[in-house]
This record gives C-alpha cells, structure tokens and sequence, in this order.
C-alpha cells in the first residue's frame, strides 16, 4: 500500500472510531437518562463503622431531600459527597452511580487515636488532633483519657481545638500515647491515665498501690527513665504499698509520698 493511500485509510479509520465512539456514548447517556435511582449502597474504605447505612440515609433525606426516583444522570454526586463530608466521623466521601440503579457512597471514616473522657462528655482525636465526637453505634478500641481534660468544646463539636495550648497538649498527649505504644517496657505498665488540674497526669500502674504524678505529656522519655529508676533502686528497699505517690514530674527528682 502506498504511503499517501495508507495515511488516507488511517485517518478515515480514526474519524470511524470516533463517529462509533459517539454513538456509543450518545446510547450510553440516552440509555441513563431512561434509569431511575432504585437504592442505595453504602461502602467502606476502612474497618470502622462510625457510620451506618442508616445514618447516611438519615443525613441525605434531611439535607438533600429525595434520590430515589431521580434520573441516575441528574442525581447531585457532587452535593452529595459535601454533606457527606461535614459528618464529624467522614473523612472523605465518593458517590457515584451504577446502571442497576444504585447511588454508591464509598466511605472513608476518621481514624482515632485516642479518647478523652470528661464526665459524662468526650471525643476522639485523631492523629492530627483533629476533634470528633462519640458515635452512638461503635466505640473504637483506642486508649481512653479521663479526668479535667483541659480542652473547651461543646457536645458535638468537630474540628482542631480552639486554643493555642489546646492544640499544643493533644498534640503532646498523642505523641506520649504513641510513645508508650511503641514502648515494650511500659506499653501494658499502666491501666489508667487520669488528668487533675492544669493538664497534669496521673498514671495508674497494673501491679501496685502507688500513684505516678507525671505531670504535662513533657519530657516523656526522661520521666519514665525516672520511673524505671524507682522500680529498680527504690521500691525493692521497701514493702509492698509502702508508697502513695511517687511525683516524676520535677527534672532530676524522684519525690515518695508514704501512706
């Protein structure tokens, strides 16, 4: 075939290609302006289950009113995913639709780290301190926090603490709890982290009577080097429950309060 002939049957093999393409899609969109949305389907990124098909349906019927009916090439994916995405629990949300007649709603939940108890309110955070609350239906198995937790957030609240020193105490918390997970010493040492006033900790040993005052999440590794310090040298010189408190908060100093 000569270069001029074959260049010739190219382009006019490319413009049929194209020409079916359009008609294929022209079809395609013919063919879903005939569907209507029959369902919905709910869909997980992850392990957790904050969220519910339930709740989905509860925020979409309030928010965006009715889907079911609507043309699968009218139904607003876009706003869709926004209303997903102001739940405290989302992270991220996909919707999309399928020519079965489905409204899928690929869900990407917060993850939490840790869970702040004050009374009978608390919240999770997640690794950026990001603040989200309680969910009804699923509690995550992550550390819980109790006490005079030094953040101010109404019930229901979401997003980065308020405050400059706030911000920067979660943060030090999710760093010393990341810590102590790492940690093959001290990982399952404590059954309790309480927080007393201005922020400072108490921490609960597994085996023991003694109370540690820890003070801010600061200098977390010297302190419990200091606490290691007294379960090697300190305690062993006395009998069991000799001690009440044992304060590690000070640099250098490891202070025993007897009962």
């Amino acid at each position: 075939m000569k270069p001029v002939v074959r260049k010739i049957f190219l382009i006019l093999l490319c413009a049929a290609l194209a020409a079916g393409l359009c008609v294929l899609l022209m079809k395609s969109r013919a063919h879903r302006q005939l569907i209507t949305c029959e369902g919905l389907k709910v869909e997980y990124a992850d392990a957790h289950r904050f969220v519910t098909e339930d709740d989905v349906k509860a925020w979409l019927e309030r928010e965006y009113g009715s889907y079911i009916g609507q043309r699968l090439d009218s139904v607003g994916l876009d706003r869709i995913e926004h209303i997903l995405n102001e739940q405290s629990a989302i992270a991220k949300s996909e919707a999309f639709t399928t020519e079965d007649g489905l409204l899928h709603v690929r869900l990407t939940q917060r993850e939490p780290v840790l869970r702040f108890q004050k009374g009978t309110e608390g919240f999770y955070v997640d690794d950026r301190g990001y603040i989200f609350p309680l969910q009804e239906h699923f509690s995550a198995p992550v550390p819980v926090v109790d006490g005079a937790i030094p953040v101010q957030c109404a019930p229901g609240y979401k997003g980065p603490a308020q405050t400059e020193k706030e911000r920067r105490w979660i943060e030090d918390m999710i760093a010393m709890m990341d810590w102590l997970r790492k940690s093959k010493t001290w990982k399952e040492a404590f059954v309790k982290i309480s927080v007393v006033e201005g922020g400072n900790l108490v921490l609960t040993p597994r085996e023991g009577g003694e109370r540690f005052l820890f003070g801010l999440p600061e200098e977390v590794a010297d302190k419990f080097d200091r606490i290691g310090k007294y379960y090697e040298y300190i305690r062993p010189a006395r009998e069991e429950g000799y001690y009440k408190t044992v304060n590690v908060k000070y640099d250098r100093q490891i202070i025993c309060r007897q009962k």
